[in-house]
């Protein structure tokens, strides 16, 4: 199975033929017909073995959340103002699970007794939960997010088998599952875990999936339940750098499906719903940021091109979100002003008055010029609301959606002030 873009090439020439010349930059686009492909081929690929279930945090805005969630049943938020904006565009309760350390409790009010599963992280939350249930006289659903104590290596950043934040230690288990089981008010329904993310190898994957089934058999049989519901941490990563190549995720399936075959003979497992947590690998290839040269200059034998966006607008692509050290994303020209075709080693800069402002320190492009356009590719995920927008006071990037041919503003003024996000009380 292929996705519908098979020319890795597509959104590109998409992005390119749109009518993008009269907006003003920077501003983000997402390609919908690209994130219908992808969420279609998660659903059709692993038809039987998994059911997706997309992460809100790598992309919230409420146009994506529609045009995924047309494909997919299933949202994972990790805020309350992420349920939010998952009710926003018409899901159920039963669709949403909320997982994420730091719960505060007005938002455990606004949420306990909704019909929202709620993953607990750690025990004065269960506590904190079966308090408020009781309060409101009634019984919440909850999962157990487990933290392996061992996740295979290829994982590019690593949630497991050290101090986290995220879950219980897998050797504490037991005794956080007693504690939800003395909670009259508060139903053991399953267990979660994700141990890692970025990962483009495929065995890796599968021997994390194999290690969560044992994972999960051990911890039902600690609680002595049947689970309703297992969430496994997918860590599908995107090829974000050179000499990365896209995760071959046919390969995953064939590698995951004896595991998980097995998991469904399993007489207490095997009626569980299982649910496969990602977003990145979903919206990260399906968006882009596009950026004007606003000034060139050499110093000190670089070329340097200072662009209108920066690391207020993009974080990741200037390797502040967990990198060791800075390698390029993928940059496409879409206008130049200048004849040169032949590739310039040179350095992109942002306007910020930092010296660590910098989307790349060498890049090899024709030699940019004021006027200008590139394109940020792979930037669907973890942009824009993952950026210090706000720092040094630079416009905010207007968001629009691409779809055949056509763009349209799908900019939100506001996260957490939208007159369509009215279901909860959460201050």
């Amino acid at each position: 199975m292929t996705l519908m873009n098979s020319d890795e090439h597509s959104f590109e020439r998409r992005l390119a033929d749109a009518d993008w010349r009269s907006l003003d930059t920077p501003f983000y686009v997402y390609d919908l017909d690209e994130l219908t492909a992808r969420s279609t081929t998660l659903s059709k690929l692993f038809l039987g073995l998994f059911e997706p279930s997309y992460a809100i945090k790598s992309n919230p805005n409420l146009a994506v959340l529609r045009q995924v969630m047309k494909q997919l049943d299933h949202i994972d938020a990790s805020s309350a103002h992420e349920v939010e904006r998952a009710l926003a565009i018409g899901l159920e309760p039963s669709q949403i699970t909320w997982s994420g350390p730091g719960k505060r409790a007005s938002e455990l009010r606004a949420i306990v007794g909704l019909g929202v599963s709620i993953v607990v992280e750690a025990e004065d939350e269960i506590e904190l939960i079966g308090e408020i249930a009781t309060a409101a006289g009634v019984r919440q659903d909850v999962l157990l997010r487990i933290n392996p104590d061992h996740v295979p290596k290829g994982f590019g950043a690593s949630m497991s088998g050290r101090p986290s934040q995220f879950g219980i230690d897998e050797t504490k288990a037991a005794g956080a599952i007693a504690r939800i089981m003395s909670e009259p008010a508060l139903k053991l329904t399953g267990f979660h875990a994700y141990t890692g993310s970025m990962c483009l190898s495929p065995e890796p994957i599968a021997e994390n999936i194999a290690n969560l089934c044992e994972i999960f058999s051990r911890a039902s049989e600690a609680a002595g339940i049947v689970p309703e519901k297992l969430i496994f941490g997918a860590g599908f990563g995107i090829p974000l750098h050179d000499g990365q190549h896209a995760l071959d995720i046919e390969q995953v399936r064939d590698l995951v499906a004896p595991h998980i075959e097995k998991l469904s003979r399993d007489p207490v497992l095997g009626n569980a719903k299982r649910l496969l947590e990602l977003g990145r690998w979903i919206s990260g290839p399906s968006g882009a940021l596009v950026t004007s040269v606003l000034s060139s200059k050499v110093s000190r034998d670089m070329p340097i091109a200072v662009c209108d966006a920066g690391f207020n607008n993009h974080l990741a692509a200037a390797g502040m979100m967990g990198s060791v050290f800075q390698k390029n994303y993928p940059f496409v020209v879409l206008r130049q002003t200048g004849e040169g075709i032949e590739a310039v080693e040179q350095m992109l800069a942002g306007p910020l008055c930092t010296s660590i402002d910098q989307l790349s320190r060498k890049i090899s492009l024709p030699l940019l010029h004021r006027g200008d356009v590139l394109a940020v590719m792979m930037s669907g995920a973890y942009g824009l609301t993952a950026s210090p927008t706000r720092f040094i006071s630079h416009p905010e990037p207007a968001e629009y959606a691409l779809q055949q041919g056509a763009l349209a503003d799908i900019t939100e003024s506001s996260l957490n002030h939208l007159g369509t996000l009215t279901r909860l009380n959460v201050k």
